[in-house]
């Protein structure tokens, strides 16, 4: 009897907290993912700083960086949403120039609005998402085959619809024209960047009121975390992941239009590495690839750690090469640190 009862006093009281720092670190970094990422792009900043022999913190190149920020961290609210249910969508970047070619092709070759092009474009992108939806959804097929089959597809379409040509500033109406006004300029004292910029801020705060606030986004985190439980809860799981991926097909067509006023031409040779970089940022965002857990400003912070790498690396006059070596690199340590962090309780 006294040892039952010294079981059921111990059961009884909360689990103990934890002593070392390394268990503290582990527990702060599991319930805020966000921090992680923040500290790393802290510490780039301050090492490209000190290397950059004083180009680096210029607002010029702050400019650049956040320009150059907008597409990808566009993109990789769809990739996000995708990753939080435990799938990936490796046809995000082809996706993206497929739009934007149509709603140039729409534009200018058949004279329709800019407005109703973009409307096309983005009626398109939901539809490209529907179909990965359906496949992995309804018939249950692995993302990762879906969407890497349809990275190719939806590849080749681009190149048929476009016949591998770039339509130009001109064609599509000039600076001045809607469909190139993500690439107009705002300029505050020394810092330029383009409304392409406010967009992409803008898409990061939608989602992030979406996954914090609605039901949706809360059954978007638990489909990921644990489908069947979820499905036990009374939770549709075949219709939220449909539905996200019909998101992230329209979030192809706003990726697109930033692409559009980012390089002011519609071309597939845009953007060719946006389907591994959207993951890289995801990832690093602090998102884990096992569904269910990350925020969605860690992966805003994620966007702007890839390309500050690349600029800073570039500006400190190391090779393209092992440019790519600390990008994997440092993918890796992320997907180490996901694993580390998810060991928390067990």
């Amino acid at each position: 009897m006294q040892e039952e009862q010294v079981v059921e006093d111990a059961a009884a009281q909360p689990a103990a907290a934890p002593h070392s720092l390394l268990s503290r670190v582990q527990h702060v970094l599991h319930r805020y993912p966000t921090i992680g990422p923040a500290v790393v792009l802290l510490v780039s900043i301050a090492v490209f700083t000190a290397l950059g022999n004083g180009r680096f913190q210029r607002p010029e190149t702050l400019g650049i960086i956040l320009q150059q920020t907008a597409v990808l961290a566009t993109l990789a609210v769809g990739q996000t949403l995708v990753i939080l249910t435990a799938g990936i969508d490796l046809a995000i970047g082809t996706g993206m120039l497929l739009t934007h070619i149509i709603v140039a092709k729409a534009a200018v070759d058949y004279g329709v609005h800019p407005i109703l092009a973009l409307l096309i474009g983005a009626v398109a992108g939901m539809l490209l998402g529907a179909f990965n939806g359906v496949l992995v959804a309804k018939f249950k097929l692995p993302p990762f085959i879906v969407t890497l089959g349809t990275f190719y597809i939806f590849g080749s379409l681009a190149l048929l619809v476009s016949k591998a040509q770039t339509t130009s500033k001109e064609a599509l109406g000039g600076p001045d024209s809607l469909l190139l006004w993500a690439g107009k300029g705002i300029s505050i004292g020394s810092l330029r960047i383009t409304t392409g910029v406010l967009v992409a801020f803008f898409l990061y705060v939608v989602f992030w009121y979406i996954l914090s606030y609605t039901s949706w986004g809360r059954h978007v985190y638990a489909t990921g975390d644990d489908p069947d439980a979820a499905l036990l809860a009374g939770i549709n799981v075949k219709r939220v992941l449909f539905s996200v991926y019909v998101v992230a097909g329209l979030i192809y067509a706003i990726g697109g239009w930033v692409q559009l006023g980012r390089s002011l031409s519609a071309s597939v040779n845009a953007a060719t590495d946006a389907n591994l970089e959207t993951i890289t940022a995801v990832v690093i965002g602090g998102v884990s690839l096992f569904g269910g857990r990350g925020r969605i400003w860690g992966v805003l912070i994620g966007a702007l750690i890839v390309t500050v790498f690349r600029i800073g690396l570039s500006l400190a006059g190391v090779s393209v090469y092992l440019q790519n070596f600390a990008i994997g690199a440092l993918i890796l340590t992320a997907v180490a640190l996901d694993q580390w962090i998810r060991r928390v309780g067990k």
